[in-house]
């Protein structure tokens, strides 16, 4: 098992914890896709995505409808995605994907949780190199070879094929997406969820009192509503 495999496996409970906070995600994430893309989910392959992810946190169908049309309403005003870069105490990289319609609140934000918690906020470029930007896919393992899938899907960029309890899960590089969801679909395999994840080059190992003070930090950030996504170089 690779990279993707380990860090999957550490974050798995921690993804999408508390269920409200899922569905604020998901509701930015629909907003964002309806933005760039239209209402239309069949013509619009970003908004197919989160529709998918949303039925994997078991969102109520009503409250996907009321997010697409909300979105289409032009008076509501446009979520920008932000990448912050920083140092948590003890050296440990953090990487913070945001979703925001004020940006200047957000940076604010951001920046207090770091100077009350002995971090720093980075220029952009700090941290980003240290970590691999990358797409995943969850389709039903019923009926599917891995093994087999996984030489037929390199072809399309795939770089790690695996199985869990919840099916089997495809690992590629960030640009690869758009290639295997219309490999997948042209295939009828049912896509159970998508999404992008950055996965640490390289982790470190800290103590029980320095892990304690990363924490810190890491819930002062997961908590703000603008935060989509947090990353760090901390060994899990």
């Amino acid at each position: 098992m690779g990279r993707a495999f380990e860090f999957r496996k550490a974050r798995k409970m921690k993804r999408w914890s508390a269920m409200s906070k899922a569905f604020t995600r998901i509701g930015k994430d629909i907003v964002i896709a309806v933005k760039e893309g239209g209402p239309d989910p069949d013509s619009n392959s970003r908004l197919r995505a989160v529709i998918q992810n949303a039925k994997s946190v078991n969102m109520p169908k009503d409250n996907i409808e009321r997010a697409i049309k909300r979105a289409s309403d032009k008076s509501l005003g446009d979520f920008k995605e932000v990448l912050f870069e920083g140092y948590a105490p003890h050296g440990i990289a953090i990487l913070i994907e945001t979703a925001t319609d004020n940006n200047t609140r957000t940076v604010a934000n951001v920046r207090s949780y770091f100077n009350k918690c002995n971090g720093n906020l980075g220029t952009s470029g700090s941290v980003d190199f240290m970590f691999d930007h990358t797409c995943n896919f969850r389709i039903p393992a019923e009926g599917i070879d891995p093994e087999e899938l996984e030489l037929e899907m390199i072809d399309y960029g795939a770089e790690e094929v695996f199985v869990d309890d919840d099916g089997i899960l495809i690992y590629a590089p960030f640009e690869s997406f758009g290639a295997i969801q219309k490999e997948l679909e042209k295939r009828e395999v049912e896509i159970l969820s998508s999404g992008f994840e950055r996965i640490p080059q390289v982790t470190k190992q800290l103590t029980e009192e320095q892990v304690a003070d990363v924490e810190k930090l890491l819930e002062k950030i997961e908590e703000d509503d603008d935060v989509q996504n947090v990353y760090h170089t901390m060994q899990e």
